[in-house]
């Protein structure tokens, strides 16, 4: 297992919590207009008779009629719109740490396919402008459940906060932080940092290498100790991630072992 490093890391990482208000806003605001412009003021509602599957067969259908072409900006209304059914499914599930039911993965994971089949960003890894710098994860297939959140004290001494990660694309390195608070000693706040370096191996494709690790404040360090391995072994990167969606507000990954993560664009680093 990966030995305990204690550094502080020059660069910077991000990852998971609730979607940001000012985010759901803006793409509300965007679905109400391309909804009264395009569907003559017919309210969207999730997996309604104007469903995205509709939208694009009456796209193409349209097309085929008129022998022309379907251009791109007919489909990004719909990828705005489908982030709204998204963000919506994430309501009140801690973005998936803890678990949810198999049919809300189920419908989340559908949302998440037909956001990748628009991609704006098909080739990311030539476009790492697109990737780097701060996100904040805000759902997750990685779970931890049973007794593993017990011996972490996940269930009631020890709170989980955000987790980001910050990306810097000029050094190939990214870091991890996810958030604690620990209840028992006077509501302390800390973090563990994973610090991580990545490597091009696809025009879609990055490979992970561990670097090392570190829990601030040494109080914190004392609660993790004895489940330090676990607790890496649940956040450790280490392996390949593919990115199967970039924009500049979100970005969709999969990894080696079959997690989905969705991450949302911070509104300040985290260094």
């Amino acid at each position: 297992m990966a030995t305990k490093l204690v550094v502080k890391p020059q660069i910077t990482v991000s990852h998971l919590s609730p979607p940001l208000p000012n985010s759901i806003e803006m793409l509300r605001t965007q679905r109400s207009t391309v909804s009264a412009t395009n569907n003559n003021n017919k309210k969207f509602s999730r997996f309604g008779d104007w469903s995205f599957a509709q939208r694009t067969i009456s796209l193409n259908k349209a097309a085929e009629q008129q022998n022309v072409q379907v251009s791109e900006s007919d489909f990004r209304a719909d990828a705005s719109q489908i982030k709204i059914e998204l963000y919506d499914a994430l309501q009140g599930i801690n973005r998936g740490i803890f678990g949810a039911s198999s049919d809300k993965k189920s419908e989340i994971e559908e949302l998440v396919k037909q956001l990748e089949s628009q991609n704006p960003t098909p080739e990311p890894t030539s476009s790492l402008d697109k990737v780097a710098g701060s996100w904040k994860l805000i759902y997750s297939t990685i779970s931890i459940l049973g007794s593993r959140r017990t011996k972490l004290g996940l269930r009631d001494f020890i709170t989980l906060g955000d987790l980001y990660q910050n990306i810097n694309t000029s050094e190939g390195k990214a870091v991890n932080v996810i958030k604690f608070n620990a209840r028992g000693l006077s509501l302390l706040s800390g973090e563990l940092r994973i610090e991580a370096r990545f490597k091009i191996a696809s025009k879609s494709r990055v490979a992970i290498f561990y670097n090392g690790s570190a829990i601030t404040p040494d109080q914190l360090m004392n609660v993790f100790q004895k489940n330090y391995d676990l607790l890496l072994g649940i956040f450790n990167p280490e392996g390949w991630l593919e990115i199967t969606y970039v924009d500049e507000n979100l970005r969709i990954g999969r990894d080696d072992k079959g997690n989905i993560f969705v991450l949302e664009r911070s509104q300040e680093d985290k260094l």
